[in-house]
């Protein structure tokens, strides 16, 4: 949801520190009443898959969202190793955009 930041993954070391600054700290100083809300979780193993919703409001807007997601989890052993999300982006950008359409021809 924070968007446009690039974690170092090179670097195992420093991922937990840039993903509590560069994501966590950053959604809670720019949304009120953010939550990822899981909803059902799928176990397949080394991949566990999450379906939920992300809501909350962006402060600079007043504009909310209730966005359904999809996080797939990797692991090895027993240690998340990998992470990929998926989303409506499209509602999360509209809701951070000041009256400006997210896409110009949908």
């Amino acid at each position: 949801m924070a968007g446009g930041g690039e974690l170092p993954l090179r670097r195992p070391e420093s991922v937990p520190d840039a993903v509590l600054q560069g994501i966590f700290m950053r959604v809670g100083a720019e949304w009120d009443g953010f939550a990822a809300t899981p909803e059902r979780l799928l176990d397949a193993g080394d991949t566990v898959v999450a379906l939920g919703r992300y809501t909350g409001k962006y402060k600079a807007t007043g504009k909310s969202v209730n966005a359904q997601f999809v996080h797939v989890w990797s692991l090895e052993d027993g240690k998340a190793v990998r992470f990929q999300q998926y989303t409506d982006t499209l509602q999360v950008a509209e809701a951070v955009l000041k009256g400006q359409a997210a896409v110009q021809d949908r």
